[in-house]
């Protein structure tokens, strides 16, 4: 496995892998890997003749507040991995050479990066959009692999492509994990060992949703209600959101007649779980 941390290293790699007709299969990531992550390099392994991760921890996608400078970072044991999985091209650039100025050019991917997440956490989904943008122009993938956790983000992602016409193909796998239904995340390591037994409640919750879904319920008010209920029977969570929506335009559903989606944001003492499930 190369690792790179230039850019224009990185450009004319990829320029010369596709002028030798090879498909490039794209990770990006923020690092702290965990099986989720690995699961979408195994999928690019399969599935192209070359697979690139990259690890970086944007800068443009957190708040003034957020957690930027406490966020996990593991960069020997990432290589490791990567290394492990089959990754040829390990991508690790700077923040300087991404951003050598302050920033002052991004892609804006307008409603559904305003509502949920975009509306507990503003500008994120522009940060998320921009860095991405990047990445796909440096790396020129024609897969890029993501994960159904961030359920909003895949759908920013998906909606930046086709509105700027890129020659990327975006896949999205389902959310890996751990033994008791929480999501894997790299945020998990946060966790004390109460907080991580609170966190739990998340899936439980999820679960309780989709029980009533598959016994005829189709009300979303009452769903909703439900999945609030089963989180509030711990008292060390905070609701930020639990939300059933069209998966296309994030619009509030009232009744679940076709494919949709209910999305679940929480905290955790300092940590913050997302998490979603589908219906039909």
């Amino acid at each position: 496995m190369k690792v790179i941390t230039a850019i224009a290293e990185m450009r004319s790699l990829s320029r010369a892998l596709r002028m030798e007709g090879k498909k490039i299969g794209f990770v990006p990531t923020m690092g702290f890997l965990h099986e989720g992550h690995l699961s979408l390099m195994r999928r690019a392994r399969s599935e192209n003749d070359v697979v690139v991760a990259s690890i970086f921890v944007n800068p443009t996608q957190f708040g003034p507040h957020e957690d930027l400078d406490r966020y996990p970072r593991d960069a020997e044991g990432d290589r490791a991995k990567c290394e492990a999985v089959g990754v040829d091209l390990l991508f690790m650039p700077q923040a300087p050479d991404l951003y050598p100025e302050k920033p002052a050019v991004f892609v804006v991917v307008e409603g559904i990066s305003e509502v949920l997440e975009g509306a507990v956490r503003p500008g994120h989904y522009k940060g998320v959009a921009t860095i991405v943008a990047k990445l796909f122009n440096i790396v020129q993938p024609h897969k890029a692999y993501f994960g159904q956790k961030d359920f909003q983000q895949c759908a920013v992602i998906k909606r930046m492509v086709a509105g700027l016409d890129l020659d990327v193909d975006v896949v999205v796998l389902p959310t890996m994990r751990e033994p008791d239904g929480l999501a894997m995340s790299s945020r998990n390591s946060y966790l004390d060992k109460e907080e991580r037994r609170v966190a739990a409640a998340v899936w439980r919750a999820l679960s309780e949703g989709e029980r009533l879904f598959q016994t005829g319920q189709r009300d979303a008010a009452v769903i909703q209600g439900a999945v609030r209920s089963e989180l509030l029977r711990e008292p060390g969570i905070l609701i930020d959101y639990v939300a059933i929506v069209d998966p296309d335009s994030f619009t509030p559903q009232a009744v679940i007649e076709s494919r949709t989606m209910m999305l679940v944001a929480v905290r955790v003492g300092r940590t913050r779980l997302i998490d979603n499930l589908q219906f039909l």
